[in-house]
Formats: C-alpha cells, sequence, structure tokens
C-alpha cells in the first residue's frame, strides 16, 4: 500500500543544542580524536554524563568537561561486555535526572554500533534522543593505506558486514555472499570476523579466487595501528603468522591491491603517531 509523501526537517542554520534531559548518541570514530566531527566535539563537551565503550580512543575524552562524569561501560567483541539493558538503563536513569548524557561509541552508532537498539528503547522510554555519526573502522582502516573501497574498475560497491552473529541467529550466508561479490563486483568489509575467520575463509573461497586480495587492519587510525595485505586462501595463516587480533576489520576485493602498488603491502606495518 502507498503511504503519504512526508516532509521532515532538514539541517537548518541552528547548531545543535543539548539539553538536559536528553541522550546524545556519538560516533567517537575509530580511534583518531582528529577523525572525531566537529558536531561530535561539541556533544562531548556538552556532557554532564558521558557513558564510553572500550574502543573509544583515550584522546577523544580530552574534549570532555573536567566536571562531568565519565562511565566506562566495556563492549568490545569477544571479551567480557557491560550487559546492554544495564548500559540503557544508565541512560535513562541519568536523563531522568536531568543530566546532559552522550552514549559514546567506537566508529559510527549505526554501523555495528548497537545505536539502533539504543534508539528505539530510549524513545519508548520517552527520553529525547540523537545521533551524531562517526567515521567507521571499515572506511578509516583502508584509507590509512591509501586506497579505497570503491573504484570505476575495481568495486562497483561495498557491504559492511559483521562476523560475530547474534546468539540464536545462523548468520551471514558466506556462500552467497561471495558469488554476489564475485558477480557485482563489490568489496567486503568484515567487522568482528577474526574468531570465525576460518568459516568465513572457506565459505567465502567456494565463490572467489584464492587469489582475491585481502587486508586486515588492526587498531585502524591508531598509533598502534598493524596490518597486514594476503590473498584470502592466507587469511587464517596470515592472521596467526603475523599475530593479529581484535579489534580488526578485514577488507576483501581487489581494491586492496592499491595497497601494494603504493608499497604499503608489507606484513604487519605499523602507522606512525603524527
Amino acid at each position: 500500500m502507498n503511504q503519504p509523501l512526508r516532509h521532515t526537517a532538514g539541517p537548518t542554520a541552528h547548531p545543535t543544542t543539548f539539553q538536559p534531559g536528553t541522550v546524545t548518541l556519538v560516533g567517537a570514530g575509530p580511534g583518531d580524536p582528529e577523525l572525531l566531527t566537529l558536531k561530535a566535539a561539541r556533544a562531548i563537551a556538552a556532557a554532564t554524563v558521558l557513558l564510553v565503550d572500550d574502543l573509544v580512543g583515550e584522546g577523544v575524552l580530552q574534549h570532555a568537561s573536567p566536571r562531568a562524569r565519565v562511565v566506562h561501560v566495556g563492549k568490545r567483541g569477544g571479551c567480557k561486555s557491560t550487559p546492554q539493558a544495564f548500559i540503557e538503563k544508565l541512560m535513562i536513569m541519568a536523563a531522568r535526572e536531568g543530566e546532559v548524557v552522550v552514549r559514546l561509541k567506537g566508529g559510527d552508532p549505526f554501523i555495528f554500533g548497537r545505536g539502533g537498539e539504543e534508539v528505539e528503547h530510549l524513545r519508548a522510554e520517552g527520553i529525547d534522543v540523537q545521533v551524531i555519526n562517526g567515521i567507521t573502522a571499515g572506511l578509516a582502516g583502508l584509507t590509512s593505506l591509501g586506497v579505497p573501497l570503491t573504484h570505476r574498475d575495481h568495486a562497483h560497491g561495498v557491504v559492511f558486514i559483521t562476523g560475530h552473529a547474534k546468539p540464536g541467529d545462523t548468520g551471514t550466508d558466506w556462500q552467497q555472499l561471495a558469488a554476489t561479490a564475485r558477480d557485482a563486483k563489490l568489496t567486503l568489509v568484515i567487522y568482528m570476523g577474526v574468531s570465525g575467520a576460518a568459516q568465513i575463509q572457506a565459505d567465502l573461497l567456494t565463490g572467489l579466487p584464492a587469489s582475491t586480495p585481502l587486508a586486515i587492519v588492526q587498531h585502524a587510525s591508531l598509533p598502534q595501528q598493524r596490518h597486514a595485505v594476503t590473498t584470502l586462501d592466507q587469511l587464517t595463516d596470515t592472521l596467526e603468522r603475523e599475530g593479529l587480533g581484535s579489534p580488526a576489520v578485514i577488507v576483501v576485493g581487489n581494491v586492496v591491491r592499491g595497497v601494494s602498488a603504493l608499497g604499503m603491502d608489507t606484513p604487519v606495518a605499523t602507522r606512525q603517531a603524527a
């Protein structure tokens, strides 16, 4: 059934305000504080309470007021984490106490950050909530190696996908995805895929050539960033040999060939702090 056209208010010339009793989900980016948006920095500075994920870079909190209460709520794939329901309860309690609440998340809140779930829960409780985007690690990681995620000759699109399924969920059909990526010339950016790399590799090899270029980027954008460039058939061997682990993104596709062209394909290269 056709739905009537609805007009929503677009951006205005007036800056976003951060009022007591509200919650703002802020994307802190991949870690480098210089990759914060101006709006994110303003939100962090305005907050009286900040709920901070593990993957938020330390330098990001330099924007916080010294009077703000900072609560670290660890959320990291494969590690013991603060229960999501408890985090949502903290946000609601702080907002109802009149605090200016910022939920600070690594990357972007709406890309594998559970931001959608938090927005739904807060709105159901009558809490005003807004979202500020951040640069996601999948973009920052490959950009740090000097190559794009899309390219007119090599990749007509990009798929951001998680390698860590929700409990009880069958997860991604990697074999089907491999065939789609091959036929449509897509770049695959896999988050939280290190622990399931063996199965992901085996399934992707059913549809993609063994020689498909692949990059692994750990701690994207941070001074301790490390990366390795290899091929799909060498994914698990490379992870083990080079000691690469979480947090890392795995990028699969022909755009990765550009890393070799730039001479940055030395295994486990370390990014030097600017």
